[in-house]
């Protein structure tokens, strides 16, 4: 990402989920709507977006990053890396929430609000 991840163009790019369209209309979601994405390892809020790639019904994708960090298993497995894909999660509309900058999403993170 040219530019900084401290930019709004980083959130732009990955501070999303992409979702299939069949699911997008299921949740009752709009391509920008702002949802709050939940798994066992936390949560973190992101705009939904059509997925680039499909169809895939019932698989999402949030772009590696801070938002993406929030909702995947942090253990490592000595690796350096988490493990990004088969994470169950629930979607759910957050219209009245913002997305965060991941200078913000960081500092909540560090601060332990979240």
């Amino acid at each position: 990402m040219e530019g900084g991840k401290e930019k709004d163009a980083y959130t732009k790019a990955c501070g999303i989920i992409e979702m299939d369209p069949s699911d997008l209309k299921k949740l009752g979601a709009w391509r920008g709507t702002n949802v709050r994405v939940t798994s066992k390892y936390g949560d973190v809020v992101v705009k939904a977006v059509e997925a680039t790639q499909g169809p895939h019904p019932g698989l999402a994708y949030i772009p590696m990053g801070p938002w993406a960090n929030s909702v995947v298993n942090p253990n490592t497995y000595s690796t350096g890396m988490p493990t990004f894909k088969g994470t169950p999660i629930e979607v759910e509309i957050a219209m009245n929430e913002k997305v965060l900058s991941s200078v913000e999403l960081v500092q909540k993170k560090c601060r332990g609000e979240a």
